[in-house]
């Protein structure tokens, strides 16, 4: 029996498979904490229940043994809604020694060497779970509205926004290829074909960024849609947001509990349209705000805090000017400095979950970029054949997965919302 069932076996003997991660003692009874990967329940071993071989087993057992145990399923007797596990058997399949993560407080650094170790602990699994919610809500939004799956390559020949914080690697007799920092390029080719698509999986950035928001692999969802403009595709962002909210607050009730996550502000979320903000206003909105940014810079993380603190929804920021965006957004017509594109900024400090943009569709707009970019122009050349061939008005967004799961379970950084992080300082274990 999987432990997340456990109240409908009231009263029927059951079997449990698990991991004892904690235990404590009382005279005549010894209590197990046990975890199956579907949930967590308390088994008591009474002495006076039991044969003396099963009572020897359970006052040898270990934190982080695995074990077996049978036994009939009750109601806790103070707690509502708390089952227990009255044992009267086990078997230890592996007993545990010197299991390095004790019951108490470890820095950041152990912990970081024992990852492989410290997913075992509740915060953890509750943070992988909103993960894997996260990630669920994603595909059942985007085929909600007609979006299909076409995975991209990891490999590339050249890069989507410039070579400078990429990861390059020989690939045989055929040169320098590089580790993928997006799968935009590839996606926008599969529209012709199958109208709306996405990819999902790892990318890599080569920035030497060191803060509570940077990994050098991380999993992104791009998503590229043909026939839509700018506005369908800021509504169609906000609509995949508000889903994820969603899905976490219907499915990750205990997880939320284990973490501590107020989870009013999520809720607050679902109950209105996402604010707007042009470029243009949000610098004057931060000078005003105290920021000493100046037009045609990029936003830091103190701006798109302010911009955010008295927010309850997220804020996009749209129409960057041109100077500042990849080759491939397209031109504001009612303004040539500007681009149709969007950051979306979560909030309680999540910082950008979202980065999208109309394409340009026309093919001598985008050859005039890629020029004025110096771009490597025949690498492109299969990219620009897309504006030959029945080109049509598109956008296309891209969701870190990470940033949404720090998002999600309100935690502080990055690093803990990825199984195994690789950072500038971390590629270990």
């Amino acid at each position: 029996m999987f432990i997340k069932n456990i109240s409908q076996q009231v009263g029927q003997e059951v079997e449990i498979k698990a991991w004892v991660y904690n235990k404590r003692s009382s005279g005549s009874l010894t209590f197990l904490e046990l975890r199956d990967g579907t949930g967590f329940v308390q088994a008591v071993v009474a002495k006076n229940s039991v044969t003396e071989q099963v009572w020897e087993m359970a006052e040898k057992i270990t934190q982080e043994s695995s074990v077996i145990l049978q036994g009939i399923v009750s109601k806790h007797p103070k707690q509502e809604d708390v089952y227990e596990l009255q044992v009267n058997n086990l078997s230890i399949i592996n007993l545990s020694v010197d299991y390095p993560i004790s019951n108490k407080e470890h820095g950041p650094e152990f912990l970081l060497e024992n990852r492989h170790l410290w997913l075992r602990s509740k915060k953890q699994w509750a943070i992988l779970h909103i993960r894997d919610m996260v990630e669920t809500a994603i595909n059942e939004y985007l085929h909600s509205v007609n979006f299909i799956r076409t995975d991209s390559p990891i490999f590339t020949p050249n890069a989507c926004e410039g070579t400078t914080t990429l990861f390059s690697v020989p690939y045989f007799d055929l040169g320098e290829a590089f580790l993928s920092q997006s799968g935009q390029l590839y996606i926008e080719a599969a529209i012709a074909s199958v109208g709306r698509c996405y990819d999902f999986g790892p990318v890599f950035r080569a920035e030497k960024s060191v803060t509570k928001r940077h990994l050098t692999e991380f999993w992104m969802m791009d998503a590229e849609a043909a026939f839509v403009e700018h506005e369908e595709n800021l509504a169609i962002q906000e609509g995949l947001v508000k889903a994820i909210v969603k899905k976490c607050l219907d499915n990750c009730t205990q997880e939320f509990v284990i973490l501590e996550r107020n989870t009013e502000t999520l809720k607050k979320v679902l109950e209105k349209p996402f604010v707007r903000y042009t470029y243009d206003d949000a610098i004057i909105k931060l000078n005003e705000l105290g920021s000493d940014i100046k037009h045609g810079e990029d936003l830091g993380n103190d701006d798109e805090g302010l911009l955010t603190k008295d927010s309850d929804v997220p804020v996009f920021i749209e129409k960057w000017p041109k100077a500042i965006k990849p080759f491939y957004m397209k031109i504001d017509p009612e303004n040539s400095a500007r681009v149709l594109n969007d950051d979306l900024i979560g909030i309680e400090g999540s910082g950008e979950l979202i980065g999208g943009s109309q394409r340009e569709d026309n093919f001598d707009l985008l050859l005039e970029r890629i020029r004025e970019e110096h771009l490597p122009e025949a690498e492109y050349s299969w990219y620009t054949d897309l504006r030959k061939y029945g080109s049509v008005p598109h956008s296309g967004f891209g969701i870190g997965v990470e940033r949404a799961v720090r998002w999600m379970a309100g935690i502080e950084h990055i690093r803990e919302c990825i199984p195994f992080p690789r950072m500038v300082n971390r590629l270990k274990p």
